[in-house]
């Protein structure tokens, strides 16, 4: 018997816990992985923090095994705004509920700033 089986019949229990800070990364390097996402925005004065966690352009709430993310982000300007935040959507749902097994209920952009380039300096 190698070690793996011997592994899997010593059911050990446990327990993993999670720091809401785990996901708030997470939900960050999801957004900023997608094309046409230049950076995260600070987290305006006077969002709600009630019940939730937020730093570095991502605020969370958790509830129930259910994630509610909003996301701030500064955008390249020249990607379509709605294809960009949809992408984003689904690429931070994707990375929550694959790398933590929570389900995801809302993920909601806001865009709080545009940059275009300038190549011809």
């Amino acid at each position: 018997m190698d070690l793996e089986e011997q592994m899997a019949e010593k059911h050990t229990t446990g327990k993993t816990t999670l720091t809401p800070n785990v996901i708030l990364t997470i939900a960050k390097m999801a957004a900023l992985e997608v094309d046409g996402v230049n950076a995260m925005a600070p987290i305006r004065p006077g969002v709600p923090k009630l019940r939730s966690r937020g730093k570095d352009g991502v605020n969370l709430l958790i509830e129930d095994d259910n994630v509610f993310v909003n996301l701030y982000l500064v955008l390249d300007g020249n990607y379509n705004i709605r294809d960009v935040s949809r992408k984003v959507q689904l690429q931070v749902s994707r990375a929550i509920v694959e790398m933590t097994g929570l389900e995801v209920g809302m993920v909601n952009i806001h865009i709080e700033d545009i940059e275009y380039k300038n190549d011809e300096v």
